[in-house]
């Protein structure tokens, strides 16, 4: 009786496999469509329809980036016959060695490439696709395919815009969505907006006959996909201030930021040296010149690069002091050649002016030794218990400004630069045997603090707009693109807006009061009301970096300027006169006839060699 019983479990048992397995199959074969036509693949040859990519504006409908179309020759091994290898060159313009190896490497590996098809010779130009195409019968098995490569109609932002390449086999790995020629956004925008750009790729498939012919498509055409364009992108650049800013700059070595204050929009973006945007089309040749050129063109300063900012750093300690209660405007300190911050008598150092300053004025002049003063009486409040209480307060202050983190910009590559903790100083010095003369050159923007291009630049679009920032972006809202809603968010420094002004009237004198000790009347525009901060900061590997940073016009500003100048000497040198020029550019369309000496001495004047 128990054997009975087991073995009529057995048998449910066995019967319930059965039936599920029926039912897989059922589902396989009858159902499900895809595994017949997995299983047909011999059978079957795909032809992939590439997508177009989406195109690149700037903020006024100009086209940055745009597609035109080229030529790939494609072949399918296994339907290659018997052919003459020299008509063939000729008709590819190419050698008949380079077909011949093509060949050698086909037969060799024939049993692994079965019936794939595959690309035996990319971006062939219209001339070269027509005279294949006359001849295309004398050789079975060849065919073309049209596709689209990137054109860049106007010369704006080539390390802005970024390359295209084709995916690798490492890259395969982490994206599986993507199949071998595909391309893919490499740096800059197109990576950062590859999801947007890249369409989806199309097929159609059709069915072989015995012998490997293409015939009819499969099941009238159910499975073919087709491709979807990829979305256009709209930046927030305006294209003719950047390629402006792109010759402002050439043969220096540095960055030029503009801001439009009232959104955060990126108006223009220089790294210098950089990118010439007539190689990114075929930048796979350009590129090992590139990666080796000294000045790395390839190395975007704009975003990447971590400077001390030096004297334009000091408005920030003004407006802490403001906030703090430990200076008032009125104030005034002495500086007499430097402010001496030990007992044996060692000095930091300033310019000649005439003293005593208040606020105003030391911003006008940037006097170091005045805004030693200041950052002296933040760090020894009596509010806080210790320096080092005092000067995570500071810190937070510093922080609220955007640096020391990274700002969030949709551009790729931002660094956070450094705003140093309390902690590095007690690793450093010991706890509790740190003070202010320790770290004195804070005070003006040097020491540890290190700040990007893109962080300066927005710290004018904060003053431009007396406490807030929009997170500076370079992609605008657009059909079918929206925008995050973060950059429509305003972030607050922890410093009143009520106690702007003073810095901002500093920041006016210094460009249009021509009095003893401006130091930036080189910015001045008539009729403009440029606001600006010189800085100069010492270089440990040579000759000093020349900073500026401005906006304008003084009330309801349009625009905000960085331009950080490396190995150029002081602010008022280089860094002045190519923000001004900028600026102008833009709030007048043309610069001024009084001006256009400054220009040409500006477009022609090369600082590296290249």
């Amino acid at each position: 009786m128990e054997y009975s019983n087991r073995s009529t479990k057995l048998l449910i048992g066995l019967g319930v496999v059965l039936l599920l397995l029926a039912g897989r199959l059922f589902y396989v074969q009858i159902l499900n469509q895809s595994y017949k036509t997995d299983a047909a693949n011999n059978s079957m040859q795909r032809e992939v329809i590439y997508p177009p990519r989406g195109v690149i504006y700037d903020r006024n409908g100009v086209l940055l980036v745009g597609n035109r179309i080229c030529y790939d020759i494609l072949v399918t091994p296994k339907e290659v016959k018997a052919f003459d290898t020299i008509a063939l060159a000729r008709a590819l313009d190419t050698t008949a060695d380079f077909v011949r190896d093509r060949m050698r490497y086909y037969q060799n590996y024939r049993s692994r490439i079965g019936w794939q098809t595959l690309t035996f010779l990319k971006q062939i130009d219209a001339e070269t696709y027509i005279r294949f195409a006359e001849q295309e019968y004398m050789f079975p098995g060849f065919k073309s395919q049209a596709r689209g490569i990137r054109e860049y109609p106007f010369n704006a932002g080539g390390n802005l815009l970024g390359y295209i390449s084709e995916v690798n086999a490492e890259f395969l790995q982490d994206h599986p969505d993507y199949r071998p020629g595909d391309f893919y956004g490499r740096t800059g925008l197109e990576a950062a907006r590859e999801e947007d750009l890249r369409g989806k790729t199309g097929w159609h498939i059709y069915l072989r006959d015995s012998k490997g012919r293409q015939k009819a498509p499969y099941r009238g055409g159910e499975f073919d996909v087709e491709a979807v364009p990829g979305k256009d992108i709209t930046t927030t650049i305006d294209a003719y201030l950047q390629n402006y800013g792109q010759r402002l700059m050439n043969g220096k070595k540095g960055s030029l930021v503009a801001i439009e204050p009232s959104t955060g929009e990126i108006l223009a973006i220089v790294s210098s040296p950089g990118i010439d945007v007539s190689v990114l089309s075929d930048f796979g040749r350009h590129y090992n010149s590139l990666s080796q050129n000294k000045h790395k063109p390839l190395y975007n300063r704009a975003v990447s690069a971590s400077y001390p900012p030096g004297s334009v750093f000091k408005m920030v300690n003004g407006l802490i002091g403001l906030q703090d209660g430990v200076l008032q405007p009125s104030m005034y300190y002495s500086c007499y050649g430097g402010y001496v911050y030990t007992s044996s008598g060692r000095k930091l150092g300033c310019h000649a002016h005439r003293t005593p300053l208040n606020l105003e004025d030391a911003v006008m002049m940037s006097c170091n030794g005045y805004f030693c003063h200041v950052m002296r009486t933040i760090l020894e409040n009596p509010e806080y218990s210790s320096t080092e209480e005092a000067y995570n307060h500071w810190r937070e202050m510093v922080c609220s400004f955007g640096f020391g983190n990274r700002l969030g910009s949709d551009f790729p590559s931002e660094l956070s630069g450094n705003i140093p903790t309390s902690e590095f100083y007690n690793k450093r010095y010991r706890k509790g045997h740190w003070r202010f003369p320790t770290i004195v050159s804070l005070s003006i923007g040097q020491g540890e603090i290190l700040t990007t291009p893109l962080q300066i630049a927005n710290l004018a679009a904060i003053i431009a707009n007396r406490g807030y920032y929009y997170i500076p972006h370079v992609v605008k809202a657009s059909e079918g693109v929206p925008l995050d809603p973060k950059y429509r968010e305003r972030h607050y420094t922890m410093v009143d807006s009520t106690y702007y002004p003073s810095v901002i009237r500093g920041m006016w004198k210094a460009v249009n009061q021509f009095d003893d000790g401006a130091t930036a009347n080189v910015a001045y525009v008539r009729g403009l009301n440029i606001c600006g901060k010189t800085g100069t900061a010492q270089n440990p590997h040579g000759k000093d970096n020349s900073v500026f940073v401005c906006f304008a016009p003084m009330d309801d500003p349009k625009i905000a300027v960085a331009a950080y100048v490396e190995n150029a000497g002081s602010g008022a040198s280089w860094a002045s006169p190519i923000a001004s020029l900028l600026v102008e550019k833009y709030l007048r369309g043309e610069i001024s006839p009084d001006r256009r000496d400054l220009e040409y001495r500006v477009l022609r004047t090369k600082l590296i060699r290249q």
